[in-house]
């Protein structure tokens, strides 16, 4: 594996109605095996604003914190995993952003959404316009090392398997809630070993 100094940083981005602190295990368990971790608070995080504005947050918080050519891993969790393919997708991340893992992230949509009519719950319909817009050209995620790492046991997201991809590595964890997905520690290794993988060349565009 490579040392430390040859790591990128990882930036975790969470979900609807939480914050940075959530992947207080994970953080500490990259940290200690030499990652630098960064996260940031979304917001507002309730879904009153769309995910695209979100994802501008995630684009300014990079350009403000690393270095133009610094390449960077990114790991969305629930919301945070279509707020980051966005900003890979639409912001130009893909050009920087070598290892993306998304973790129980609705990329199909989820019922749950249907329990508000904010913007940021609208996006995460099923068949929404942002949702198709992503999956149109999902195929770009092949030039990266793209990970979806989901749980059949979710009832966060409905169907559960709106967290499959149809390009990339697919991580099938039986762990049973979804918040669990942040804090098990089988959850955690498997993510560990998708930040170490080597990664891809790129195919030009």
């Amino acid at each position: 594996m490579n040392s430390s100094l040859d790591r990128n940083p990882v930036i975790l981005i969470h979900g609807i109605w939480d914050t940075k602190a959530i992947f207080s295990k994970m953080s500490a368990r990259l940290t200690q095996l030499g990652w630098c971790v960064h996260s940031l608070n979304l917001t507002p995080n309730d879904g009153s604003l769309g995910l695209d504005s979100l994802a501008k947050q995630l684009a300014d918080y990079i350009s403000e914190t690393f270095d133009p050519k610094q390449s960077l891993d990114i790991v969305g969790y629930s919301m945070g995993g279509i707020v980051s393919r966005y900003y890979v997708q639409r912001l130009g991340g893909i050009n920087r952003v070598q290892r993306f893992i998304t973790i129980s992230s609705p990329h199909k949509g989820t019922l749950t959404a249907y329990s508000l009519p904010l913007p940021g719950y609208l996006d995460m319909r099923p068949n929404s316009d942002l949702l198709r817009d992503l999956n149109q050209d999902v195929t770009v995620l092949k030039r990266i090392n793209f990970t979806s790492m989901w749980t059949p046991f979710d009832i966060m997201i409905l169907p559960s398997n709106s967290s499959q991809m149809p390009v990339g590595k697919e991580v099938k964890l039986n762990v049973m809630l979804h918040r669990q997905m942040v804090t098990e520690p089988q959850s955690i290794n498997a993510l560990v070993e998708e930040l170490k993988a080597p990664i891809k060349n790129k195919v030009p565009t």
